[in-house]
């Protein structure tokens, strides 16, 4: 009996999980993926393109490419997920599937912080990387500020990585002597997760690069060209960039998805939910760990956790292959301008807090950053 695997959203998670199932699977059974937006953007080069050293159709690719694969796409928004039958609504039609795989990330809400979206540019999204490169161009000196609004988001070397860029940018042009690029940041430390070994590497890289860092910052308005914090500091700038507030997508809450973090609760080894047949996989779900803080949001678990799913079902329907289990490892590139990037990497779910390492930068790991861009674009899409 052919069966339908069911994947809402087309990230690195979802196109993973679609193409190895594809592998795994009889040519019989469908694999559906659900997916608003036409192109595929790899998210870790929108630095680059912000910078000017990338232009975005280096880094996009379409998403009708999955059908060569034997993968249905389907190109809508989700208005409607019922879990219990593991239907899903998209332009006015119903689709069903005998697994149901969501993998819809998470959304950006800067209107959660007054003025923030009228006053910077979104670091996360292919448009505020437009923005930013032209912002850039026009440059010609003065204060520039990159921001997270939120103590927890996605990709957590990203807004570090684009202030050293954007230092060396500024060095690059000869403008680094009116320019002041700073961090302020609602965390206590870069990167928390990884641990204050990591997070004082990641310090001490800010200041050599002349960077000023400024923890414990969490933004409540921006107008007129100054930023107001919950501690009673301000900030002025006339350049902003901000990495947004997060949140899940409105129709997983609506189907009942979420747990009291705000995102899907799921089994850290199996990425299964309460609802039988229903997984969920990356940035739209909360892992805790036992440090206290959930496993970051990343790419690269979203990968792992996606293999491990598709391997799962395939052999519960086809009794071949062997159990698998998401365990928590994960590495990451931290560029820092000039052609170096240094690389992070351990476990996560080791305890009682997370073992993870960095590797100084060096132009090799820039390199690898390189070469995995073009690995990921050729061997996906």
């Amino acid at each position: 009996m052919a069966r339908t695997a069911l994947i809402l959203g087309a990230g690195i998670g979802g196109i993973v999980v679609a193409e190895t199932l594809r592998k795994l699977l009889p040519a019989e059974d469908r694999i559906v993926v659900v997916e608003r937006e036409r192109d595929h953007v790899f998210a870790p080069s929108l630095l680059w393109h912000m910078t000017g050293d990338s232009d975005a159709a280096a880094f996009t690719r379409p998403l009708s490419a999955l059908s060569a694969k034997g993968i249905e796409l389907v190109t809508g928004e989700v208005t409607r997920i019922d879990p219990a039958i593991r239907s899903v609504e998209v332009g006015g039609k119903t689709l069903t599937g005998d697994a149901l795989i969501v993998a819809l990330g998470a959304d950006y809400a800067p209107e959660m912080v007054p003025g923030l979206a009228e006053a910077g540019h979104n670091l996360y999204t292919l448009d505020g990387s437009r923005e930013i490169r032209a912002a850039l161009d026009a440059f010609e000196g003065g204060r520039i500020v990159v921001l997270t609004a939120a103590p927890a988001y996605k990709c957590p070397a990203a807004p570090y990585e684009a202030a050293m860029l954007v230092a060396s940018y500024c060095k690059k042009r000869r403008l680094h002597n009116e320019t002041t690029v700073s961090v302020y940041a609602a965390e206590p430390a870069p990167m928390m997760v990884t641990g204050p070994v990591v997070g004082a590497q990641v310090t001490r890289m800010l200041e050599m690069k002349g960077v000023p860092y400024f923890p414990t910052h969490q933004v409540t308005k921006v107008e007129a060209g100054s930023l107001h914090f919950a501690n009673g500091a301000t900030a002025a700038f006339d350049l902003l960039l901000y990495v947004p507030p997060h949140r899940a997508p409105a129709v997983v809450k609506a189907a009942g998805l979420c747990a009291e973090s705000g995102w899907i609760a799921v089994d850290r080894e199996t990425m299964a939910t309460q609802i039988p047949g229903v997984h969920a996989i990356g940035d739209v779900t909360s892992i805790p760990l036992k440090m206290g803080r959930p496993l970051p949001k990343a790419g690269v678990f979203a990968h792992g956790q996606a293999e491990v799913v598709a391997k799962n079902i395939a052999l519960a329907w086809t009794g071949k292959g062997e159990a698998a289990r998401f365990d928590g490892h994960g590495m990451c590139f931290l560029e820092i301008g000039g052609g170096m990037a240094g690389v992070v990497s351990g476990n996560f779910y080791a305890e009682p807090t997370p073992d993870v390492r960095m590797r100084s930068p060096n132009p090799i790991w820039h390199l690898g950053k390189v070469l995995y861009e073009k690995y990921w674009l050729w061997r996906q899409l």
